[in-house]
């Protein structure tokens, strides 16, 4: 993940980005992402929506692209400094939305979740370091497995697969909006609605 966003948190009432620091009886402890760093506690009752939970809707109904994705675009087009801000011009940040994310839904994502998108982009990438994705690097001069060995290397090869959102990670409902609290799919309409099948089984007559 090119912006680890796993403990950076959105709080309902509370402006701004924070790194959440370790749960109390009374809510968490978190820390300001801005040069100050302050600490401060939030209570239970403030909605924590963690940015890594927060997706964007695409044109396909089904489908939805991460937060984390969609910054890591971000910095490979602009770089950590990207020209618009959330106080641009409706057309230059319309612009700026398309070129990153041709694909995003016109209806369901609002002016208002661009604006927040280019603003919590500022945020992170000036508290958090990019980290480029690891390569994969395959060495030639490697010997090549014995007929033996080859059931072991398909099986290692397989593994192998590509990060991709879990399915009940926490869908936003109107581009980026903060998502249920401590839950995936709770307050979820897309994941309210996908159900997953139940399994039958049938016995084959003897």
């Amino acid at each position: 993940m090119p912006y680890d966003l796993k403990e950076i948190a959105a709080i309902s009432g509370m402006p701004g980005l924070y790194r959440l620091v370790k749960p109390t009886r009374a809510g968490v402890i978190i820390e300001a992402l801005d040069a100050k760093g302050t600490r401060s506690v939030a209570s239970a009752r403030n909605k924590v929506s963690l940015l890594q939970e927060i997706s964007i809707y695409t044109q396909d109904y089904d489908q939805t692209v991460p937060l984390s994705e969609v910054f890591d675009r971000i910095h490979q087009q602009h770089g950590a400094t990207p020209a618009v801000t959330h106080k641009s011009d409706d057309r230059d940040l319309t612009a700026f939305m398309e070129g990153i994310m041709p694909d995003y839904d016109r209806e369901r994502v609002y002016m208002s979740d661009i604006k927040k998108l280019v603003q919590w982009y500022h945020v992170v990438s000036k508290a958090l370091e990019y980290q480029a994705p690891a390569e994969e690097v395959e060495t030639e001069q490697a010997p090549a497995p014995s007929d033996a060995d080859a059931p072991k290397a398909a099986k290692k090869k397989a593994a192998k697969t590509t990060d991709e959102p879990a399915a009940d990670e926490a869908m936003s409902t109107a581009g980026i909006i903060p998502a249920a609290e401590e839950t995936n799919a709770a307050g979820n309409p897309e994941a309210a609605d996908t159900k997953p099948a139940k399994k039958t089984t049938k016995k084959k007559a003897e």
